[in-house]
C-alpha cells in the first residue's frame, strides 16, 4: 500500500516539476496570444474607421475587419501552442482540422449558415445599419449587423435578435431604402355629398401641410362604394421616410382633412343598417309577386304593411288554435 502511495506521489511530483519547467513557456505563450488578440482588434477598428464615412465600403470594411481579426487570432493561437509544445507543427493542426472538419460542419451547421449569410448581407447590402425594416412580425431600426445575427431596435424600445440565415432567405421590407415614401389613408363621405367638392377640399387640406411633399403631388381617389358611405383614398409623399415622420404627417393630414370637411358641411357618416321585418303570417307569404319591403313585387297590388304587434298576435292566435285542435 505504501509502495502504491509512493508511486502516485512520485508521479504527481514529476508532473509538478514538468509544469514548473513549462511555466515560463506558458506565460510567454499567453503574452504572445494576448498581443495577437490586441493586434487583431486594432486592425479591425482601423478598417472600420477607414470605411466609416463611405456607405459603399462600410459593410465591406466590417467583413474585412472581422476576417482579419479572426485570421490574426488564429495565427496567434498557433504560435502560442508552438511555444508551449515545441513539437507541435502546422501539419498537425491541418490534419486535425481535416479530420474533424466534417463533424464540425454537421455540429455547427446553423452557426456556419448564419455566418455565411451575415457575410453575404454585409457585402450585398440589402439593408444597412440605421435602416428601418419590417421582417415578419418585427419592425424597427437596424442596430448592428454581425456575422451571426442582426439586431433591430423596435419602436417601443425592445431589442430583437434575428439570425442572418432567416433574413437572407426571407422577404424583408426596407422602409428607408429611398429618400421619399408614400403613405395613404381612407376617408368616408355620405352618398348625398358632392364627391368632386369633397375631393377638392381634401387636396386643399393636403397642400396646407408642410410635411406633405408638393412633388410628387398628393392625390385623392374614390376607391369604393360601400354599404352606407363613399370611400375616398388620400395618398401623399413624405421625406425623410422614417416611422416618426410617417406618424406625424398622418396625424396632421387626418386632423386637417376632418376639420376641412366638417367646416364645409361634408358628412362623415358612421355605418348604418336598415332592418326590414317580413310578416310570415300573411296569406301572401311565399308569393314573390306580392311580397313587400325589400322583396321584388310583381304587377299585382302590393299589400299594405301590417304592424308587427298585430302580426305577432295573429301568429299567437294561430298557434293556440293548433294546440286546441291537437288536444281535441
Amino acid at each position: 500500500m505504501k509502495a502504491e502511495i509512493s508511486a502516485v506521489w512520485v508521479k504527481i511530483q514529476s508532473m509538478i516539476d514538468g509544469l514548473i519547467i513549462l511555466l515560463p513557456n506558458i506565460v510567454l505563450a499567453l503574452i504572445v496570444f494576448a498581443i495577437f488578440v490586441c493586434v487583431g482588434g486594432a486592425i479591425k477598428r482601423a478598417v472600420r474607421r477607414l470605411t466609416r464615412h463611405h456607405h459603399q465600403a462600410r459593410n465591406l470594411g466590417l467583413v474585412l475587419g472581422r476576417l482579419a481579426q479572426g485570421t490574426i487570432v488564429l495565427v496567434g493561437l498557433f504560435v502560442a501552442l508552438s511555444i508551449v509544445i515545441p513539437t507541435f507543427k502546422a501539419g498537425d493542426l491541418i490534419q486535425l482540422l481535416g479530420i474533424s472538419g466534417v463533424a464540425i460542419g454537421f455540429a455547427f451547421r446553423d452557426i456556419l449558415q448564419n455566418f455565411l449569410a451575415g457575410i453575404l448581407i454585409l457585402l450585398t447590402e440589402p439593408f444597412r445599419i440605421d435602416d428601418q425594416i419590417v421582417f415578419k412580425n418585427f419592425e424597427g431600426t437596424v442596430e448592428n449587423i454581425e456575422t451571426r445575427a442582426t439586431t433591430i431596435l423596435t419602436y417601443d424600445g425592445r431589442r430583437i435578435v434575428i439570425p442572418n440565415a432567416e433574413l437572407f432567405t426571407n422577404s424583408v421590407t426596407v422602409n428607408t431604402a429611398f429618400d421619399k415614401r408614400r403613405t395613404e389613408y381612407d376617408f368616408s363621405i355620405g352618398y348625398g355629398d358632392d364627391i368632386d367638392r369633397a375631393k377638392q377640399l381634401m387636396l386643399e387640406a393636403l397642400y396646407s401641410i408642410n410635411e406633405v411633399l408638393k412633388a410628387p403631388a398628393p392625390d385623392v381617389l374614390v376607391v369604393e362604394l360601400a354599404e352606407s358611405t363613399v370611400n375616398i383614398r388620400v395618398r401623399w409623399w413624405i421625406a425623410p421616410p422614417r416611422r416618426i415622420d410617417d406618424m406625424r404627417s398622418r396625424d396632421k393630414v387626418i386632423c386637417a382633412i376632418k376639420q376641412k370637411l366638417v367646416e364645409n358641411g361634408i358628412d362623415l357618416p358612421y355605418p348604418t343598417r336598415q332592418i326590414l321585418f317580413h310578416d310570415q303570417t300573411e296569406e301572401t307569404d311565399g308569393d314573390r309577386s306580392q311580397q313587400r319591403e325589400g322583396w321584388p313585387a310583381g304587377k299585382s297590388k302590393v299589400p299594405t304593411p301590417r304592424p308587427i304587434g298585430e302580426s305577432v298576435g295573429k301568429a299567437g292566435k294561430g298557434r293556440s288554435q293548433q294546440d286546441d285542435n291537437g288536444k281535441s
